[in-house]
């Protein structure tokens, strides 16, 4: 679990599986839990139904805007999902303020599954919450309104400025429920922005939908290609630092630690010390290094030390943006080796070097599905980048973006990184005239904007673990 701040080191989680039996109806067969099956998305949605919360308590301004921000979390969440249409609220038959949370007959003051077959719900939420001081404890059920039965059924139990974990949490709990797979909501990225001031740019850490921005680095000068360690706890990134000796920028990596907000600086060789990516056994790191003159990668360890290098050449060659497979035998790469920039991949040790794209002006920035059976990466035709995913082995491919910008001009995507839970590929867009962060559904059939502001986003990279 990712620990990032303190607050989320005080957060307690209980969650309750209460007993079906005593919400079924009589006649109910066994709750089925894969009523929507993973890629079946993109051609049908579940209708569902998720009315306001209850507040079970005396209301109060404070507690209100908790039951709103849960509330619109929790739309989000199962909205980017790809699974559920959300049927809109002037549409219900029922007034959710006065049923309570479970179904009649069972409970006489309990909702009507017919109110909600009604009007074609497939799925109903129900949900009620308690304040008391800086305690939020919220009880949550999800129901299959066809077969009258109850899926899902939890207690949460955590501080209240914790509102939108939970609330994340409730929703990888529906897809999983569900699908038999959690989702990615309580996930990080991070990213370099300018969102700090200026013309610097710095390291951000951000929840996935881009809220709850946390400063990480504080150069004052230009930061990116922030990388996720395999346990969350470890950011590697590159930042032009001015050498006390020769007053000249040059291209450093650090080091952060995300528990002890401790920063090292492990490889200042003269030149280019960037691309970081992190060897899934969390001992290493591969980066491109450019002190012997062209570009090439290496395998370095935590502390600075050179462990090998992987690329040389050929006959000067640049070899840049390394990727290292999930099961750390493979590297992908870009090179140039052919001309033009390409996407490569080898064995993790340099060995058996294969080219993978040939179309396109310049195809970069490789990134793993976290199955290591795709690669996504940027690829440029005429004047702008796309992203597109392909197999390990290079067919298969596909576009995920075409966008245009108001003036007309194509727009420019870049910099692929896969979702914990391999369903959405993020990156960014300046199809509004800023550099924004944008996701898609891994098939390309559904596309949102993440970031809503008027900052510029670039290289973000979402973390390798779920929560």
């Amino acid at each position: 679990m990712l620990k990032i701040l303190v607050l989320l080191s005080a957060f307690s989680f209980a969650s309750t599986l209460f007993a079906q039996e005593d919400l079924r109806r009589p006649s109910s067969a066994s709750t089925q839990t894969s009523d929507i099956k993973l890629g079946e998305a993109r051609t049908k949605k579940s209708l569902l139904a998720l009315p306001p919360l209850t507040y079970q308590g005396s209301p109060s301004s404070s507690a209100q805007n908790i039951g709103i921000e849960i509330f619109n979390t929790i739309n989000n969440d199962l909205n980017v999902s790809a699974y559920f249409e959300i049927i809109p609220q002037k549409a219900y038959l029922e007034d959710t303020s006065k049923t309570s949370l479970k179904p009649a007959p069972g409970d006489p003051g309990g909702f009507k599954f017919q109110s909600w077959s009604t009007i074609g719900a497939e799925f109903l939420i129900r949900i009620g919450y308690f304040v008391a001081g800086s305690e939020l404890q919220m009880e949550a059920y999800l129901y299959h309104v066809g077969k009258s039965q109850l899926v899902m059924g939890k207690k949460y139990k955590g501080t209240a400025s914790n509102a939108r974990k939970i609330a994340h949490t409730f929703s990888n709990d529906v897809l999983e429920a569900l699908t038999g797979k959690a989702g990615m909501f309580l996930s990080k990225i991070v990213v370099a922005t300018d969102r700090a001031g200026g013309k610097s740019r710095e390291i951000f850490l951000m929840d996935w939908d881009g809220a709850s921005p946390q400063k990480l680095s504080n150069h004052r000068s230009i930061a990116l290609s922030p990388a996720w360690s395999p346990d969350g706890q470890r950011i590697a990134y590159t930042a032009y630092v001015i050498r006390s000796k020769t007053k000249m920028r040059n291209a450093d990596m650090f080091l952060y630690d995300l528990k002890t907000g401790k920063r090292e600086l492990v490889s200042y060789r003269m030149g280019i010390n960037s691309g970081a990516c992190f060897g899934p056994d969390n001992k290493s790191i591969f980066l491109t290094i450019s002190q012997q003159g062209n570009p090439d990668l290496y395998k370095m360890s935590f502390d600075g030390t050179i462990q090998a290098k992987i690329t040389n050449g050929p006959n000067g060659a640049m070899n840049v943006e390394p990727a290292v497979s999930p099961d750390g035998t493979k590297v992908a790469f870009s090179s140039d080796r052919s001309g033009r920039p390409m996407i490569y991949v080898m064995d993790v040790d340099g060995s058996n070097v294969k080219r993978l794209t040939f179309a396109g002006v310049y195809n970069s920035t490789p990134a793993w599905s976290p199955d290591g059976k795709k690669i996504a990466f940027a690829g440029q035709s005429e004047d702008h980048f796309d992203i597109f995913v392909m197999n390990a082995d290079g067919t298969g491919m596909i576009r995920l973006t075409s966008a245009k910008k108001a003036s007309g001009r194509w727009a420019t995507n870049s910099d692929p990184s896969f979702s914990p839970d391999g369903r959405f590929v993020m990156y960014s867009s300046d199809r509004t005239g800023k550099s924004q962060i944008f996701i898609s559904t891994v098939d390309g059939s559904e596309e949102r904007r993440v970031t809503l502001d008027n900052f510029d986003y670039f290289k973000p990279k979402w973390s390798t673990n779920i929560d």
